[in-house]
């Protein structure tokens, strides 16, 4: 009896020892994907600070004031032209999913490269876009190229 309880236990182990490292590595996250997460949280955060207000909890827009952020075709095709339009603002008609938005859009001056950059990581993956990350180094860039 003694022997099968023996067995019985060091299968127990196993499958305790097991499991834990199952755990461990579905718990482990690259350090991409913890620098995403950083980004998204900050970038959160300054959206509903500093942008909710106008384009709305979830990137509705505001009426014909100020443009949606859910127009994912738009965001792709101005990704290295956002960090301009956050930085410097914007005064001049946009279309946005079809529609012409004629109001201004303040600038930003005193928003760092890196607050910059996690504000777009937020929007271009939020309100149903999914565009990966976008670097504090790459908004430093866009930033150059802006520039008159």
């Amino acid at each position: 009896m003694k022997g099968k309880n023996i067995g019985f236990r060091k299968a127990i182990v196993y499958s305790l020892f097991i499991g834990s490292i199952a755990m461990a590595f579905h718990a482990c996250q690259s350090a991409g994907e913890i620098e995403m997460a950083k980004y998204m949280s900050n970038g959160k955060d300054l959206y509903q600070a500093r942008c909710q207000n106008c384009h709305g909890k979830d990137g509705e827009g505001l009426g014909e004031l100020a443009p949606p952020l859910t127009d994912t075709i738009f965001l792709k095709s101005n990704k290295t032209k956002l960090a301009c339009f956050i930085k410097n603002g914007v005064n001049e008609p946009m279309q946005v999913n079809g529609k012409i938005y004629q109001e201004k859009m303040p600038a930003f001056k005193d928003l760092h490269d890196i607050d910059i950059a996690q504000v777009i990581v937020y929007i271009t993956n939020t309100f149903g876009n999914k565009q990966g990350m976008y670097t504090y180094e790459q908004v430093a860039n866009d930033l150059k190229n802006c520039r008159k």
